[in-house]
C-alpha cells in the first residue's frame, strides 16, 4: 500500500496474518458516530476475535472493539462492541459471497486506518492455516530474526 501524507495506520491485526493465509484484499470504508472516530484517532481500538459477515447484501464487521471516547461524557459516547457496517461497492460484496459460499472461506480485517480523513477498513478473503504452517512460519520468522541479528553484528 502507498504510504503518502494523508494516510496513518492506526493498527494492524498480526493475529489474522499469523493464523489465516491471505488469498485476496480490500478497502473498505465505515460507518461510524462522532465519539467513534474520535476513539479510532486516539487508537483505541481492538482486533480480538473479529470477523465479517455479509448480511442484507452489506458487510458487517462483528466482534471489533472501538473503546468509549477518552473525554466525551457518558450521555453522547457510543456503545464499544456493537455492530458496524463496512462500506464497499456491490459487486465487490457479491465477488466476496460467492467466494465464502462456494470455497469455504472466511473475511478478516487486516487493518485500520485513516486516509485523507477517513475511517478505512482493510479486509481480506482468508482460508484457515493448518498448525504445520504456523510451525513453519514461526520458524522461517526465528531463522530471518537470527540472520538479522548476525548480520547486525558483522557490521552490515
Amino acid at each position: 500500500m502507498k504510504k503518502d501524507a494523508d494516510f496513518k495506520l492506526i493498527q494492524k491485526n498480526k493475529k489474522a496474518y499469523f493464523n489465516y493465509e491471505i488469498l485476496e484484499d480490500l478497502e473498505c470504508g465505515m460507518a461510524l458516530v462522532g465519539t467513534e472516530v474520535k476513539s479510532v484517532r486516539e487508537g483505541r481500538v481492538s482486533f480480538s476475535d473479529s470477523y465479517v459477515e455479509i448480511k442484507d447484501g452489506q458487510f458487517e464487521l462483528i466482534g471489533f472493539i472501538i473503546q468509549p471516547y477518552s473525554h466525551g461524557g457518558k450521555v453522547f459516547n457510543h456503545q464499544g462492541d456493537r455492530k458496524r457496517i463496512l462500506l464497499a461497492h456491490k459487486q465487490e460484496i457479491k465477488k466476496f459471497r460467492r467466494k465464502v459460499e462456494a470455497k469455504g472461506m472466511t473475511i478478516v480485517p487486516l487493518e485500520i486506518y485513516i486516509k485523507h480523513n477517513l475511517v478505512k477498513m482493510k479486509i481480506a478473503l482468508a482460508r484457515g492455516k493448518a498448525v504445520y504452517d504456523k510451525k513453519a512460519a514461526i520458524k522461517e520468522r526465528d531463522l530471518q530474526r537470527d540472520a538479522r541479528r548476525e548480520m547486525k553484528s558483522l557490521g552490515y
